[in-house]
C-alpha cells in the first residue's frame, strides 16, 4: 500500500538470527538425532530463528556480506560460555555501526542512481517537470474535476523502482483502493491535485516526494526514486 509507513530492521531479531544461522552451517547439524522431545524443539527453533535471520538479513543493507563460519566460531563460543574476542556491549555496538554504515551507504547510492535516472527521464518528450521536482507524463487526459487536499479518492495503481521491480499493484491485485489525498506520499498529493477525474498519468517521484531516508518496507530502500502509473477513476464523495 501507498500509504506511509515506517522501515524498521530490528537489530536484537538479526542478532538472535545470527545464531540461528550458525548453528545451521555446522556440519554436525545434518547428522543430529531427534530422539528426545527436548531434541526435537531445540531443532526447531534453530531452524525458525535460522530462517528468520535469513530474512532479516536479506533486507538489511550490508546482510549479504555477512561471514557465516565467522558467525559459527562465536555461537560456539557463546553457547560454552568460553571468553570471546570481545564482550556482549562491544558486539552490540559493533553490529549496530555496521548496519548504520552500510544503510548510509545504500541510502547514498540510491540517491545517485535515481537523480541520474530522473536527470535524464525529465529530457524525454511529453515529461513535465513541476517546481517540486515532481515529473509526469500524460496517458490520457480525463474531463472531470481535480481532486483538492480535503478529497477521498478511489484510484488504480501500479508502482516499480526505477528498474522496473513492482513493488505493489492495485492493477495486480483487480481492486482499485480509496483513500485520502492528503494520506499518502507528497509526489501523489501533489499528481492527485492536477489531474482530472479519468486521467491515467505516468508520475516520477524523487526521494523526497516518497518515501525519503526511510525507505518502505523489504522493498523500497532508503532515498528511492519511485515510478508510479496512476490512473484517477473518481472523486468519492
Amino acid at each position: 500500500m501507498i500509504i506511509m509507513r515506517n522501515k524498521i530492521i530490528y537489530l536484537l531479531t538479526i542478532v538472535l538470527g545470527i545464531a540461528g544461522t550458525a548453528c545451521q552451517q555446522n556440519g554436525a547439524v545434518k547428522e543430529v538425532k531427534l530422539e528426545t522431545a527436548a531434541d526435537s524443539a531445540s531443532y526447531a527453533i534453530g531452524l525458525l530463528v535460522g530462517a528468520n535471520n535469513k530474512q532479516q538479513l536479506e533486507m538489511a543493507p550490508g546482510g549479504a556480506d555477512m561471514n557465516i563460519e565467522t558467525m559459527a566460531a562465536a555461537f560456539r563460543v557463546a553457547s560454552l560460555g568460553e571468553e570471546g574476542a570481545m564482550t556482549e556491549e562491544d558486539a552490540n555496538a559493533v553490529v549496530r555501526r555496521f548496519f548504520e554504515s552500510a544503510g548510509e551507504r545504500e541510502a547514498q547510492l540510491n540517491l545517485e542512481e535515481g537523480n541520474a535516472f530522473l536527470e535524464q527521464n525529465k529530457s524525454r518528450e511529453g515529461i513535465q517537470v513541476t517546481e517540486s521536482g515532481l515529473q509526469y507524463e500524460i496517458i490520457t487526459e480525463g474531463t472531470g474535476a481535480k481532486p483538492t487536499a480535503e478529497d477521498q479518492v478511489r484510484v488504480h495503481y501500479h508502482g516499480t523502482l526505477t528498474d522496473g521491480t513492482v513493488f505493489d499493484s492495485s492493477v495486480d491485485r483487480g481492486e482499485p483502493v480509496v483513500f485520502g489525498v492528503t494520506q499518502v506520499i507528497p509526489g501523489w498529493t501533489e499528481a492527485l491535485q492536477l489531474m482530472p477525474v479519468g486521467s491515467k498519468w505516468k508520475i516520477y517521484l524523487p526521494s523526497d516526494l516518497a518515501y525519503g531516508e526511510r525507505g518502505a518496507g523489504a522493498d523500497i530502500g532508503a532515498n528511492e526514486a519511485l515510478v508510479f502509473e496512476v490512473e484517477l477513476l473518481e472523486i468519492v464523495k
